[in-house]
C-alpha cells in the first residue's frame, strides 16, 4: 500500500489527539470502548432490524382477503426480494467489520445479532442504514451527480485560489471537517494538496476506512442503499436498485498529495492557531449547537491569508432535538457574524441546487438551495476592538425596491496571484 494512503491504524491514534489527550486519557478509554462496541452492535443487528419492517408489512398482507392477496402476488414476491437485498447488505457489513482496526478485538464472530443489543437505540439503527446510503453517495457511479453538485464548486474554488503554478501545492494544508466517507478529502489529495479529514461518527469512520484501505479493486461490492425506502417508488425495482462501489479504488489509485484522517469532535481536536491554509466544509457548518463556535475555530486554525470554502444548507441539526440547545442564525446573520470575527468575504452565492443521499428514481426528490462562500483570513490580523460592543453593518445587499435577499451576492475583492 502506498505511503500516501491512510495508515492501517485506528483513526483515533492521531498526533493531535495525543497532545490534547482527546482520546488517550485513561478515564475515557472505557467509555470510548463502549461507544465503538455500540456502533459495531448496530451494524451487526442491521439485518434483524430491517426484517422487522418487512415482517410487519407481510403480516398485514397475510391478514387480507384471499382476493386481495391474489392481487398483491407480485408485491409479495417483491417483499422477498427486499429480504434478499437486506441479506446482501448484511454480507457487505460483515466485510466492513472484518478488519477490527477501529474497534475492540475479541473472540466473538462478526455475525448478525438476532436480538436487539440493550445499548443500541433506534437512532443508532437509523445511522447504520444511513451509512449505506452515504457509501453510495460518496463512492458509487450512480451518485456522481450528487458529488458534482456538492464537491465540484469547493474543489474549483480551492484550485482557483491555490493554483499549482503559484504554489507548491503539496505544502498547502487543507482540513475537511465532517469528512464523512472521505471522498472530498480523497479528491483534494488526488489534486496534490496535503489533505486531512476529520470525522466524529464511528459509523462513518469504520465505513471510510473500509473503502480507503481495504477495497482492492473498483466496483468490488454491491449495495442496495434504497431498500429501506418503502414509499414513493414508481417501480418495484427502484426500491431494490443496486449500486456498486467503490467507483474509484483508492488502493489502486493513491492520491498525489498526503491524506490523513483524524477522529474526534472538531471543536476538541483542532485548537492550534494558524495550522491550515484552507478549511473546506460541505454540509457541515449547521452541525453545531452554536455555529459561532465553528466559525471562531475555523478562523483560529487558518493561517493568515488562508481561505474557508463552504457549501451546504442551514439545517441546524440540533434545532429540534430533545435535550439539546441550539441557535439557528439566518444566512444574513451568519454573514455578519463571519465578518465580525474577521473574515474577508471573497465570494458568496445562494441557490446552489444540491441533493443529499437521494434515490435518483424516487418520486420524491428533495433538494437544498445551498449556500456557497469563499472567505479569507486577512494576511495580518485586523484590530477588532472597534467592532466589539456594537452591531456590525448589514452586509446583505438589497435593491431599494426589493425586500428579498439577492439570490447571488458576490463580494469579490482583489486577490493577488501570490498569496501568503
Amino acid at each position: 500500500m502506498s505511503d500516501n494512503m491512510l495508515p492501517a491504524l485506528p483513526f483515533p491514534v492521531h498526533p493531535k489527539l495525543h497532545d490534547q489527550q482527546a482520546f488517550a486519557a485513561k478515564e475515557d478509554e472505557e467509555e470510548e470502548r463502549r461507544h465503538i462496541q455500540k456502533v459495531q452492535n448496530a451494524f451487526q443487528y442491521y439485518r434483524r432490524y430491517a426484517y422487522l419492517r418487512v415482517n410487519k408489512t407481510e403480516n398485514y398482507l397475510n391478514s387480507l382477503s384471499n382476493d386481495d392477496q391474489r392481487l398483491l402476488s407480485k408485491y409479495r414476491t417483491h417483499l422477498n426480494n427486499v429480504r434478499k437485498c437486506i441479506d446482501s447488505n448484511q454480507s457487505v457489513i460483515c466485510e466492513i467489520l472484518r478488519d477490527r482496526v477501529l474497534y475492540p478485538t475479541g473472540d466473538n464472530e462478526l455475525e448478525q445479532l438476532d436480538e436487539a443489543p440493550e445499548n443500541v437505540r433506534h437512532g443508532d439503527m437509523d445511522q447504520a442504514q444511513s451509512t449505506l446510503k452515504l457509501i453510495a453517495r460518496d463512492w458509487s457511479a450512480e451518485c456522481a451527480l450528487e458529488r458534482e453538485q456538492s464537491y465540484k464548486p469547493i474543489i474549483e474554488a480551492i484550485e482557483d485560489y491555490y493554483k499549482p503554478e503559484d504554489f507548491d501545492i503539496n505544502e498547502i494544508k487543507i482540513l475537511v471537517p465532517g469528512a464523512g466517507l472521505g471522498r472530498l478529502t480523497y479528491e483534494l489529495a488526488c489534486r496534490g494538496y496535503a489533505c486531512e479529514g476529520n470525522e466524529f461518527s464511528y459509523f462513518m469512520l469504520i465505513a471510510s476506512n473500509f473503502v480507503l484501505n481495504l477495497c482492492d479493486y473498483e466496483n468490488k461490492h454491491v449495495l442496495y442503499p434504497w431498500v429501506h425506502q418503502y414509499v414513493n417508488n414508481m417501480r418495484r425495482v427502484d426500491q431494490v436498485a443496486a449500486v456498486h462501489f467503490p467507483d474509484v479504488c483508492p488502493v489502486l489509485n493513491p492520491p498525489k498529495g498526503n491524506i490523513e484522517m483524524a477522529a474526534g469532535d472538531f471543536l476538541e481536536v483542532y485548537k492550534t492557531p494558524n495550522a491550515y491554509n484552507c478549511v473546506a466544509t460541505c454540509f457541515f457548518i449547521d452541525c453545531a449547537n452554536n455555529v459561532i463556535d465553528f466559525v471562531r475555530t475555523i478562523y483560529k486554525i487558518l493561517a493568515p491569508g488562508g481561505i474557508w470554502v463552504n457549501l451546504g444548507p442551514l439545517l441546524y441539526h440540533y434545532s429540534d432535538v430533545k435535550g439539546q440547545n441550539s441557535i439557528e442564525p439566518s444566512y444574513e446573520d451568519l454573514i455578519i457574524i463571519m465578518e465580525s470575527i474577521g473574515f474577508d468575504m471573497l465570494t458568496t452565492r445562494t441557490g446552489i441546487r444540491t441533493k443529499y443521499a437521494q434515490n435518483p428514481e424516487s418520486m420524491k426528490q428533495s433538494e437544498y438551495q445551498s449556500l456557497f462562500w469563499v472567505c479569507r483570513k486577512p494576511s495580518h490580523e485586523k484590530h477588532q476592538q472597534h467592532q466589539q460592543g456594537k452591531e456590525p453593518a448589514d452586509l446583505i445587499m438589497r435593491d431599494s425596491n426589493d425586500e428579498h435577499v439577492d439570490e447571488d451576492v458576490n463580494f469579490e475583492i482583489g486577490v493577488q496571484s501570490k498569496r501568503t
